[in-house]
Parts: structure tokens; sequence; C-alpha cells
């Protein structure tokens, strides 16, 4: 049945991008976004499947958005994006 819906594969792009992640909740996707601005990234987000329909219909999508980063700034956007190991050190002591 996913595979009907588009909601098995990544959303179609241009083959410069490469996909960051798929985002399912909306305050992680705003906060996403606004990691992205502030780093002066630029990011294409894509709703699966019938995701912008439902956004219209329901206010927010349950099939996931799709963020995409040219290809060339793919390891700086997952550098910023991913959890600090640091953290969670300063947190021990």
């Amino acid at each position: 049945m996913d595979s009907l819906f588009g909601l098995d594969r990544v959303s179609a792009h241009d083959e410069s991008l490469a996909l960051l992640t798929t985002v399912y909740d909306p305050t992680q996707l705003m906060i996403l976004e606004s990691i992205l601005t502030d780093a002066e990234i630029p990011y294409l987000k894509k709703e699966r499947g019938s995701g912008t329909m439902m956004k219209v219909i329901a206010g927010f999508s349950v099939f996931g958005t799709d963020l995409f980063v040219r290809k060339e700034q793919l390891e700086l956007a997952l550098a910023l994006i991913a959890p600090s190991d640091q953290t969670e050190e300063d947190e021990d002591e």
C-alpha cells in the first residue's frame, strides 16, 4: 500500500540535491529549517505522497516531509542537525 501512495520512497527531486532527512513532526521541521537558515544552507522541502493535500485539508501531514540540500553541503548540514555528544558529557559532569 505504501508503494501505491509513494510513501516508500524519497520524493522526486533534482539530481544536484541530496536527502538530508525525513521529518514527521511539524515542530522538528521548524527547528531544522531554522538551523539550516541560520547556517545559510539553502534547502528544499517536499511532502511525501499526498502530504501536500493532507496539509491543506487537515493542517498537517502524517506522511512526512523530505528535506533536501545541495550535495556539496550535505556533510555540513548533517553535522549541524546531528545530536551533539558534547551536551551529554557536560550534563554528566
